[in-house]
């Protein structure tokens, strides 16, 4: 494994900032603390900056030599509405908020490769420091680029890292093509009439209804996309009622749908309203269709995938550089690659054994109370940072 020297030098330095922003955790647009630390490291290593774009997000500027290419390093600030189980000492200190998607560190390993670019710009171009607010929920990215995050900024491309638990530490995970899910959302409101439980005649029950609704989306998953194409249909919630012997007057269904292809979304989008709007008809009731679409597909650019795998094998090695199977959860950093060429590629946060004592009795999972970091990742992931943009400025 060929990691950079000055920064395992500075790993535990990193580390401590890292825990630091665990323990104070911002939710989306709130990050007003952390940027306030990255922009106060960058500002300290002498590396000019940019503040508010997309709210509270900060971009640094590391520029060296007279050519006029540049890429972009992006992570991600913000963590997440839910309560830590962990007890150790840089748990939370804010109820119903935690890093739990290990934002934490990819603000961490990009402050680590900031560190040493100020010290080392072994390259000729630009490359951007970009730390983004609101990744959970926010389209913190989707911000940032209304802002003119490309216009003030141009670059060739743009590079995203997330951690992935499960796998061993030291291993990376990149694939060319989608890799992460659209996220959409729908909600569905049935009105019927209601009534007496027991002289249903007298009503439109829209309950039967809505379990037609859920039952004819299924189809649309089995009978109207390609087999090969990827596509998720979930009813999450269906509300009606208050009381056993009253036929309600509506019903309510919400739910996502998640797809690797905007051709897939556009088509299932448009049968669940037929099916919504005919279905409801068929049994003499109206209804409300609301579809909201949230994040793209993240689809990496074949060419930087490739460039990013060669990268991570010249660090740790060809076995310990995997393809990345395509997960059906979300990324707001799609919008970036929507604008720019880019990659969205994974480095290995092992199976939980680096927690300390005083972590909670769950897995060491995304989006799990008893997640957390492995700081043995900063050093590998800021070295990857480091040699993929030094590399990106050999290339013609």
């Amino acid at each position: 494994m060929k990691i950079i020297d000055s920064i395992v030098t500075q790993a535990a330095s990193m580390a401590t900032v890292r825990r630091d922003i665990h323990a104070h955790p911002e939710l989306r647009f709130e990050e007003v603390r952390t940027a306030d630390l990255v922009a106060a490291k960058l500002t300290e290593w002498g590396i000019p900056i940019h503040r508010g774009m997309g709210t509270t997000g900060v971009v640094g500027i590391v520029k060296s030599g007279t050519s006029a290419r540049a890429i972009g390093l992006r992570a991600d600030m913000d963590a997440l509405p839910m309560q830590e189980f962990n007890t150790f000492s840089h748990a939370s200190q804010h109820a119903g908020k935690m890093h739990a998607c290990g934002h934490d560190g990819h603000t961490a390993m990009l402050l680590a490769a900031a560190q040493h670019f100020a010290k080392h710009c072994n390259f000729d171009g630009t490359v951007y420091l970009i730390f983004q607010p609101a990744e959970e929920g926010g389209g913190g990215a989707r911000e940032m680029i209304k802002d003119g995050l490309f216009e003030q900024f141009p670059m060739d491309a743009v590079f995203g890292l997330h951690n992935w638990p499960g796998y061993a530490v030291g291993k990376f995970a990149v694939s060319p093509g989608p890799v992460m899910a659209s996220s959409n959302e729908f909600r569905v409101v049935i009105r019927g009439k209601g009534g007496h439980a027991a002289l249903p005649h007298n009503g439109l029950d829209p309950v039967p209804v809505a379990c037609q609704l859920v039952q004819g989306f299924q189809t649309i998953i089995t009978r109207n996309k390609k087999p090969i194409d990827a596509g998720v249909i979930s009813v999450t919630m269906i509300h009606a009622g208050e009381a056993t012997n009253v036929i309600p007057d509506s019903c309510e269904l919400q739910g996502t749908v998640r797809t690797f292809s905007l051709e897939v979304l556009d088509m299932i989008e448009r049968r669940m309203k037929q099916i919504t709007e005919h279905t409801c008809a068929a049994f003499d009731m109206s209804c409300e269709f609301t579809f909201s679409r949230n994040y793209p597909p993240t689809i990496n650019s074949a060419k930087e995938a490739e460039f990013a795998r060669r990268v991570m094998t010249d660090i740790v090695g060809e076995d310990n550089v995997v393809a990345q199977e395509p997960t059906m959860g979300a990324e707001d950093f799609s919008f970036m690659l929507l604008a720019k060429p880019g990659c969205y590629s994974f480095i290995a946060n092992g199976d939980g054994a680096h927690r300390e004592m005083g972590h909670g009795g769950g897995p060491c999972m995304l989006h799990n109370p008893s997640y957390d970091f492995n700081d043995d990742l900063i050093p590998l992931g800021a070295t990857y940072w480091v040699r993929l943009a030094e590399e990106w400025f050999k290339t013609a």
